[in-house]
């Protein structure tokens, strides 16, 4: 009976060895024209992502050098890499422990297929048949985004129909690429556990090095991995059995004479050493070091969402951030920003409740150098005693979501003066201001004279009297600059405001914005943060030239191809020769004197002496009651603003007594900004412009 029951066993494995081989050569039938549709007519013809796949890859944000990693975004930590920026030790190892006929078959390995049968069949450890290319079938596939959610379950599922499908797409596949192409392909799909998905990622996560470096142990224990990734990998799954797979492979490529068995010997006795290198995700993973580039990630990831080049929804734009494989180099001078940091907690420590924002610009592509405050961009917990710092993601150097920005005092007097100055009225245009000015627009308790708005200067006895734009600027008096509002038009105001880039993002000023009711315009009663006023001085900077906020110098796609997004959005807004003339004025408030001789004082002189004697402008802002304080600044090459306030508490006041701090903050980053950069002069306004027709 036992050599009966062998006979029929025999016989039984060939019958079925046959209809193996029938199976392996089905793809050449169906490919000839015999359509068999298993599982529905989408396996009718071969998938085109199969030819050209889009697995998701990790895209990399770079600081303004190109070099300096600030944080990566993925849903699979992958990047392709060419295969011949791959180890060729690699490359032997994964065809030694997967697929050693690979160079020899054609996609399917009969051979491979009736062993692991008969194996299988004799109640043996089970043997898999699948080559490498139906490997890299399987992987494409079940990664395909366009895939239902069934069709992701059958790319994977272990029947029959899955098998023929992936051996007649094999098949396909090896008639229209080579093996190499084959290898590279699968290099960069195949999962090695612990996160990391392709070669490059896999080198990173397990050795800390590129895939070209990886030597012969570390090729092996890579390679030993493929077969059961989350099990068998050493840093999530058993090191003893990564050890085992390792072994294994080299044994392999030893069989293979790929390698000596002295020299498979010798790697199996090295010592597993392992350089665990995770890449962040995401803004709030920045390296600790670095966490307050957080904010500027942050305002990275706002720019890319509303930017339709990447997607027609904000969602949809951020699926390709995690999943497009793109190289980003950032505007982000971590020089710049250091400088930055350092200045706003010079004002405020991390322990403090208030905070300095503070914005850094280019004039002329609105590329954002810096945004930085003294805080931590952090998930982390904060104390009870103080829940809300220093640990934040809040927006407070760029705004949005919850956070519409800060009152910037006086500094809005700017729109008002190029309103004025557009309109046609020179600098020389005078008005005796009074200590109190009635207006036409309606008052409220505490400034009401006779039931109309009637704002004060701040210090009657330096502001009061004959001004120009000149001296009303530099002086910042207040009675002439809503004087002077009244004349040229609230709407005229608001306008040139939204023209430079002023966002209403708090409700309630987006309902002033509509009406002609808000005389404190000219007064910053509007919230705005440091990057807006650093953009909209930016405009002035530039002779007119509004260039909307950038935080980008390339983005380049996973093809090597650059996206267009990254070019400046730069539209003229303001007359060059109105530029000019606002900032002839604007060289008052900071101890500068104008093209015309006529600065008289300025609230924040000692700013020309910081900046070496270079030519600059500016100007002080302070809110109502002192609750904030803001200082914004630029030359021709550069433009910032920061602004002192407590963000979680705005009746906090931050005192007038932090105005000259802030304003030396400011100053600083601007030095350190222009650092190597030589000094470059501002235009003089035409005559007309500045004194008239007199």
């Amino acid at each position: 009976m036992p050599r009966v029951r062998k006979i029929l066993r025999l016989l039984l494995c060939g019958v079925l060895g046959g209809l193996v081989l029938a199976a392996a050569a089905l793809p050449l039938a169906i490919a000839g024209g015999g359509a068999a549709k298993a599982g529905g007519d989408m396996w009718t013809s071969l998938p085109t992502q199969l030819a050209t796949p889009l697995p998701a890859q990790t895209s990399y944000v770079y600081a303004n050098d190109g070099k300096t990693l600030i944080t990566t975004f993925y849903d699979e930590n992958r990047h392709d890499v060419p295969l011949d920026q791959v180890a060729n030790v690699l490359r032997q190892a994964v065809v030694a422990a997967e697929d050693t006929r690979f160079y020899h078959h054609h996609g399917v390995d009969t051979r491979g297929v009736l062993r692991a049968f008969v194996s299988n069949s004799r109640g043996r450890a089970q043997q898999g048949a699948s080559t490498l290319t139906m490997q890299y079938v399987r992987n494409v596939m079940k990664n395909d985004p366009d895939l239902t959610p069934q069709q992701h379950l059958d790319a994977l599922a272990d029947t029959p129909d899955r098998k023929l499908r992936e051996m007649r797409y094999a098949r396909a596949i090896e008639k229209q690429l080579t093996k190499q192409q084959i290898l590279e392909r699968y290099l960069n799909i195949a999962y090695f556990g612990a996160g990391a998905y392709g070669i490059a990622s896999a080198a990173q996560t397990y050795f800390g090095k590129a895939p070209a470096d990886l030597t012969l142990p570390e090729a092996a224990l890579l390679a030993g991995l493929l077969q059961s990734p989350d099990v068998d990998n050493p840093i999530t799954g058993d090191r003893a059995t990564a050890l085992q797979r390792r072994a294994y492979t080299l044994d392999a490529m030893a069989k293979m004479h790929v390698i000596t068995a002295e020299a498979a010997t010798a790697a199996q006795h090295e010592e597993l050493r392992l350089t665990q290198t995770r890449l962040p995700n995401d803004c709030a993973s920045v390296a600790p070091e670095h966490n307050d580039w957080g904010f500027f990630c942050d305002y990275f990831r706002q720019w890319w969402n509303s930017r339709p080049e990447f997607g027609t929804t904000p969602t949809e734009r951020d699926e390709r951030l995690r999943t497009g494989g793109y190289t980003i180099v950032t505007s982000l001078d971590p020089g710049v920003q250091a400088a930055a940091l350092s200045q706003s907690l010079g004002v405020y420590g991390y322990d403090r409740a208030r905070s300095l924002p503070i914005a850094v610009v280019t004039p002329g592509t609105g590329r954002v150098q810096a945004l930085a405050v003294n805080r931590h961009f952090s998930l982390e917990a904060n104390p009870p005693e103080h829940p809300q710092y220093p640990n934040t993601v809040n927006q407070l150097v760029a705004g949005g979501a919850d956070v519409a920005g800060y009152q910037a005092g006086s500094t809005f007097k700017m729109f008002t003066m190029l309103a004025a100055l557009d309109s046609g009225r020179p600098l020389n245009t005078s008005f005796n201001a009074p200590a109190r000015l009635p207006t036409i627009w309606p008052g409220s308790a505490g400034a009401s004279c006779g039931g109309r708005w009637c704002p004060a200067n701040d210090t009657p006895s330096w502001m009061d009297g004959v001004r120009t734009m000149w001296t009303g600027f530099g002086r910042s008096v207040n009675t002439y600059f809503v004087w002077l509002e009244e004349q040229v038009g609230l709407r005229r105001v608001i306008d040139m405001a939204q023209q430079l880039g002023i966002k209403f993002r708090d409700e309630h000023d987006a309902g002033l914005a509509t009406k002609d009711e808000w005389g404190s315009f000219t007064l910053g009663t509007s919230s705005t943060t440091p990057l807006d006023l650093a953009n909209a001085y930016a405009a002035v900077a530039a002779g007119g030239l509004y260039c909307e906020p950038l935080p980008v110098l390339s983005v380049t796609g996973p093809d090597g191809r650059p996206v267009n997004a990254a070019n400046p959005q730069c539209r003229q807004v303001v007359d060059p020769d109105v530029a000019a003339a606002a900032t002839d004025a604007a060289r008052c408030p900071v101890g500068r004197g104008s093209a015309y001789g006529k600065c008289d004082g300025g609230t924040a002189e000692a700013v020309s002496g910081i900046l070496g004697g270079r030519p600059v402008a500016g100007k002080t802002g302070s809110s109502e009651n002192n609750a904030t304080e803001t200082f914004v600044g630029f030359t021709p090459q550069v433009a910032a603003a920061g602004i002192a306030a407590n963000a979680d508490n705005p009746n906090d006041y931050v005192g007038g007594g932090v105005s000259s701090s802030v304003n030396q903050a400011v100053a600083q980053t601007m030095v350190a900004a222009l650092r190597g950069q030589s000094a470059q002069g501002f235009p003089a306004p035409s005559r007309a412009r500045a004194l008239g027709s007199t």
